[in-house]
């Protein structure tokens, strides 16, 4: 009977949304019936999706028609090459570059001094941040770095850390998830070059490293030589279009790199990102002279994603600066109207800051979690369980309502731990 009914839904599902492919299809009914349900689940969570950082509002129908009318499909484009000195181009480096040169004074960056890429994920970016940044220190010192970055920084970060064999010190965080100065005093290094990770953005409590704290120790401790990266996959992609921008200002910040993801503000269908430094540190790297490339290849990747830079090409060209500074406006407003709902019916929840789009809050029933597909962290200073919530420019205020009419509605059953 569990399996009839399963089945049932299954079909119900289905029903519910376009089949793919045309009526006389290809393949075989399993086949169909496999593809048709990953067609359904990919529509059935984008109602109740409030926990991870993607943006479900996907304006992309006009690139894949332009895609699709022009038989860009029928090429196959590969983007081998440094999109910042285009020698050839079998791909859609020209248009990687106009990316990298809208987005590059956003961050603080000179068009004209800045070397860029579209990356495959924030953790690419992270990758060469970390990789350039070994390169860097070694240059100008001839020793190995030491690399920091915060125990509640994404763990991308430590796990590349590892791949490229980095002494690692993990500093401490204080309750809101912010490496703390004075831990980062302690386990600095006097003698060895910094390589350091600042979270523009912590994964679950949202939080930012105080940049200006860490520079002040560094400039008093002088380690030989320092590399700063910002890890800013999330926050990095709406902070610019904000009242916040200067925090990502690479000119006031002085950092020496940064990641940021496409695939969570800026509503692309799938991971990408973006990477930037300055020329100054792409000198300081190994070129990578590859003759039948007719190049340099600096980049950690040889083959390239062609199709997602002409997408974030579109984005730019029909979203805008102003489509974005509406998107990211949204976005805090709905994250204070969240917190002050949570407020109002008094379950404990919390904002590390006003430039914080993520909303942690003490964790609901299963029940719940499931419903709003929200993610689950433990800590012990808040509590114990915690959920959170990221507004992102998909979130509406009706499904923010629902959500804490559902908390409400719980609160009689539950014992919650004080805010």
């Amino acid at each position: 009977m569990k399996t009839r009914m399963i089945l049932i839904g299954l079909v119900i599902l289905i029903a519910a949304f376009p089949v793919i492919g045309t009526a006389e299809s290809a393949f075989d009914p399993d086949t169909d019936l496999l593809l048709q349900d990953m067609a359904a689940r990919s529509h059935s969570t984008h109602d109740n999706s409030l926990g991870y950082p993607g943006n479900e509002d996907i304006r992309l129908d006009g690139f894949y028609d332009w895609y699709l009318k022009n038989e860009v499909g029928h090429a196959m484009m590969n983007n081998a090459g440094d999109p910042n000195d285009v020698t050839e181009d079998h791909g859609a480096m020209r248009i990687e570059n106009e990316v990298i040169r809208f987005f590059a004074p956003l961050y603080g960056f000179d068009p004209d001094d800045v070397w860029g890429l579209v990356t495959m994920s924030g953790t690419d970016g992270n990758n060469h941040g970390i990789y350039f940044g070994r390169h860097c220190l070694v240059a100008e010192t001839g020793i190995e770095p030491i690399l920091y970055v915060s125990t509640e920084a994404h763990y991308s970060n430590m796990r590349l850390a590892e791949l490229q064999q980095l002494e690692t010190r993990l500093v401490e965080t204080d309750e809101m998830g912010r490496m703390i100065p004075e831990a980062f005093r302690a386990a600095l290094d006097p003698d060895r070059p910094a390589l350091i990770v600042y979270s523009m953005g912590t994964t679950f409590k949202g939080a930012i490293d105080d940049q200006q704290a860490i520079n002040a120790i560094i400039d008093e401790v002088s380690p030989p030589a320092v590399y700063r990266h910002v890890d800013a996959a999330l926050f990095g992609g709406y902070l610019p279009f904000s009242q916040y921008r200067g925090m990502v200002d690479q000119s006031t910040c002085r950092f020496d790199s940064i990641a940021v993801s496409g695939h969570k503000f800026f509503g692309m269908d799938e991971p990408c990102g973006l990477f930037f430094t300055s020329r100054e540190v792409l000198e300081k790297q190994n070129p990578y002279q590859i003759t039948y490339l007719n190049g340099s290849m600096p980049m950690i990747n040889c083959s390239r994603s062609a199709v997602n830079p002409l997408k974030f090409y579109w984005l730019i060209k029909t979203v805008g600066m102003e489509g974005f500074s509406e998107m990211a406006t949204g976005m805090l407003e709905n994250a204070a109207y969240l917190k002050k709902q949570l407020d109002e019916i008094g379950w404990p929840a919390w904002v590390s800051s006003e430039m914080s789009n993520t909303v942690f809050f003490a964790k609901p029933s299963d029940e719940i979690m499931e419903k709003y597909t929200l993610a689950p962290d433990y800590d012990d200073r808040f509590g114990g369980d915690l959920a959170h919530v990221v507004v992102m420019a998909s979130v509406t205020r009706v499904q923010i309502d629902s959500l804490i009419e559902d908390l409400e509605a719980e609160l009689a059953e539950i014992e919650l731990p004080a805010a």
